[in-house]
């Protein structure tokens, strides 16, 4: 269900919402997925080698880097997210990054943007995971949240008003805590930048 609901999201057909543990509800940003918005321009100039863009949903980041000329590689867990990607030319798959990822050990740059650092609700594990997929001297771009915001991980579900998935969890990482974060994977913070209110950070291992 959660697949599903996130797919009806894309597609514009119903109106979803990411509802917390306490029932606090809020809009899914799809609208700030589907096309290049500010603050991707410097994330993507900081791309080299070979890209791995992490939860690539319809994959405006995948087609932007693929048009640029560099190698890149979306994945995401979302059928329809993946066929838009590849019908906006960018190449994509169907993949969970826990499970089996073409070039391990061989990615120049991984991009978690949009927050995706949390997925999993473990951003340790997750960055871990992340390190395991570079090459020698790659480096992650990380998305998190801006300062002053409070790291945590809540559970969360999404909703239509005819339809509630399961819960799954979900991690958010203040850029005040990115160090710990990365630290906590082997990692280190190597710059951290703002740009169009984002925050975001690059690690290295």
């Amino acid at each position: 269900m959660i697949g599903e609901l996130y797919e009806r999201a894309l597609e514009g057909s119903h109106r979803v919402e990411i509802e917390d543990a306490a029932g606090r509800r809020r809009p899914l940003p799809v609208g700030e997925w589907l096309d290049l918005r500010p603050g991707d321009a410097a994330l993507l100039g900081r791309c080299a080698g070979p890209t791995l863009d992490v939860g690539s949903g319809p994959g405006r980041l995948t087609v932007a880097l693929t048009e640029r000329g560099l190698l890149a590689l979306g994945i995401d867990i979302a059928p329809y997210a993946v066929a838009l990607t590849v019908a906006a030319g960018g190449p994509a798959l169907c993949r969970d990054v826990f499970d089996r990822v073409p070039g391990a050990g061989q990615w120049r740059t991984i991009l978690l943007a949009d927050g995706n650092i949390g997925i999993g609700g473990d951003p340790v594990a997750l960055l871990r995971r992340a390190g395991e997929l570079l090459g020698a001297g790659g480096r992650i771009l990380a998305e998190v949240a801006a300062p002053g915001t409070r790291s945590r991980t809540e559970r969360v579900r999404l909703r239509t008003a005819g339809n509630v998935g399961e819960w799954f969890a979900w991690a958010r990482v203040s850029a005040d805590d990115a160090a710990m974060f990365a630290a906590g994977a082997g990692a280190a913070v190597a710059e951290s930048w703002e740009e169009a209110g984002r925050w975001f950070v690059s690690l290295r291992f």
